[in-house]
């Protein structure tokens, strides 16, 4: 598995974006609070654990997450600052060799493509039907069982 990507998708992923109260006016309206403010969808230390044993088995492991649909360059600029700090904050950063923010709707396989093959981890079901660098895990289900299974 050397050299072998696992990218992570954040909002509906591990990063619980859609329960922050009035998250999607806030977007509308250029505000990065439920970045900021988003829960973890599973326990911290429970996703980092499985994240390190991977990275020991030689995958690399990095972040694909888009921006706000509403959005312009200073705002995209905010969002990625925010979510680094979101990352970091958990101390994802600490198992993370790459985080990505690109725009909202851009392909991932596209962004990712100079990494080589990669296994992404999604909830959007366009975007795991739109990776072609490899498989892709449905984060719609329990992340954690399926990562583990990688071991």
């Amino acid at each position: 598995m050397k050299d072998t990507w696992i990218w992570l998708d954040m909002d509906g992923t591990f990063a619980d974006l859609y329960s922050v109260k009035n998250w999607l006016e806030d977007l509308r309206n250029f505000n990065t609070r439920p970045y900021e403010k988003a829960r973890s969808i599973y326990n911290d230390l429970d996703l980092l654990s499985i994240l390190a044993c991977l990275k020991g088995n030689g995958y690399k492991i990095g972040v694909i997450s888009w921006g706000s649909k509403v959005s312009d360059i200073d705002y995209l600029k905010r969002v990625t600052e925010t979510k680094k700090a979101w990352l970091e904050n958990r101390g994802y950063d600490l198992v993370l060799d790459k985080v990505i923010v690109t725009d909202y709707g851009i392909r991932k396989a596209d962004t990712c493509r100079k990494y080589g093959r990669g296994i992404l981890v999604d909830d959007e079901e366009r975007n795991r039907n739109e990776w072609d660098l490899g498989e892709t895990i449905n984060a719609q289900f329990d992340i954690l069982s399926q990562l583990e299974a990688l071991l």
